[in-house]
């Protein structure tokens, strides 16, 4: 995958194949430490101890519809490959946590990518989902939660889509100026 945006993307589709109703993503960049740090959680099925064993071998998949699952995998390798770590912890009824993180002064490391635009694609195909992102750097959060959305425009119509991403787009703009601005 060509970005960690793309990265996000899968994991959060992974949640909803596996019956999330409500996912939480965070982004925590810590340029003094060089670390970044991807933490997706989930309410789905989870993962009884035998699958999670699997979870990141890309020829093991539970889906029905194709014989790899590459995406832990992928993100795995992506983040290894930075001199980083993944870590993935789900119990059946539970849900599922994956922890990822980078390196971002590494050579191999991969750009964040269009975080907006991965976000509405995710809530535009499943509208249903709660989704909260929240995005750290150097101390500054910009959090960006689908329930509050919810409440301010009521159910999320497609003809929202420019202004949800408008919106996450503007905040992590504010974000990144406010970060700079105290020294992240």
């Amino acid at each position: 995958m060509e970005d960690l945006s793309l990265h996000m993307l899968d994991i959060m589709e992974n949640s909803i194949d596996a019956g999330a109703h409500r996912i939480e993503v965070r982004i925590d960049e810590d340029p003094e430490r060089d670390l970044l740090t991807l933490d997706f959680k989930d309410d789905g099925r989870g993962m009884d101890a035998q699958t999670l064993q699997r979870a990141t071998d890309p020829f093991f998949t539970t889906r029905k519809t194709r014989s790899v699952g590459l995406g832990l995998s992928m993100l795995s390798e992506s983040a290894k490959a930075t001199g980083g770590t993944m870590i993935v912890e789900s119990s059946p009824g539970e849900g599922t946590r994956v922890r990822a993180t980078f390196r971002p002064g590494h050579i191999d490391m991969k750009p964040l990518g269009d975080i907006p635009q991965t976000l509405l694609t995710l809530i535009a195909g499943h509208p249903e989902i709660e989704l909260r992102y929240d995005h750290a750097i150097a101390g500054e959060t910009f959090t960006f939660d689908t329930r509050e959305l919810r409440d301010e425009l009521g159910p999320l119509p497609a003809a929202a889509a420019w202004r949800i991403g408008e919106r996450i787009r503007k905040g992590l703009e504010q974000l990144a100026r406010r970060a700079k601005h105290t020294g992240g």
